[in-house]
């Protein structure tokens, strides 16, 4: 049946305070009483919605997934194509920064072809595909893009920004890929 509204609660802060420890440290070296502790409740309550550590990585991986996905229709029905185009890839990325904790975690237990990994996939490439064709019709971007390019591109970007010293290399090499991209590279400067 339904989750009672404090059982969602708790689940919730379970997620955001695992999110929160595996973006500073790494899956791999975040306790799981350091996640209940952040979050307020006891070991148990974590155990009731997550069986192990392997299903709160899971969850934590497929709720971002969904929240990326859900920022993109919201993008589609906001913003000009180009600027929206450009607005997710930026969340894109920052999803691929933190998403290779959680991705290295998860493969310890799953093979790339997972269920997890390849719904996740589908659901990202569904998103990209959305943004990136409206922005083609619109003439904002180049003809020639792919949407898996605009995955690809993400992932090499956290790749080649993980543990930079420089906290502005990957937004300026994120600036210089949507400078590729965009046909007008003004649509996607930065707003904030």
């Amino acid at each position: 049946g339904p989750m009672r509204a404090d059982a969602r609660r708790n689940r919730e802060l379970l997620m955001a305070a695992a999110l929160q420890a595996f973006t500073e440290r790494g899956a791999d070296d975040t306790s799981l009483e350091e996640i209940a502790r952040r979050a307020g409740v006891g070991i148990g309550t974590l155990y009731r919605h997550f069986p192990g550590r392997t299903a709160l990585l899971e969850a934590v991986y497929t709720d971002q997934v969904a929240a990326l996905c859900q920022r993109a229709d919201e993008l589609l029905a906001t913003e000009s194509p180009g600027a929206a185009l450009a607005a997710w890839m930026r969340e894109l990325a920052e999803f691929s920064a933190t998403k290779q904790n959680l991705t290295s975690a998860l493969a310890a237990d799953y093979d790339k072809d997972a269920p997890v990994f390849s719904a996740c996939r589908d659901d990202l490439l569904a998103a990209a595909t959305a943004l990136l064709t409206r922005a083609q019709q619109a003439g904002a971007v180049r003809p020639d893009v792919q949407p898996l390019d605009l995955l690809r591109l993400s992932h090499g970007l956290a790749a080649a920004t993980a543990g930079a010293a420089d906290a502005d290399q990957a937004e300026r090499l994120l600036s210089l890929m949507l400078g590729g991209l965009l046909t007008d590279p003004a649509d996607g400067s930065r707003t904030g």
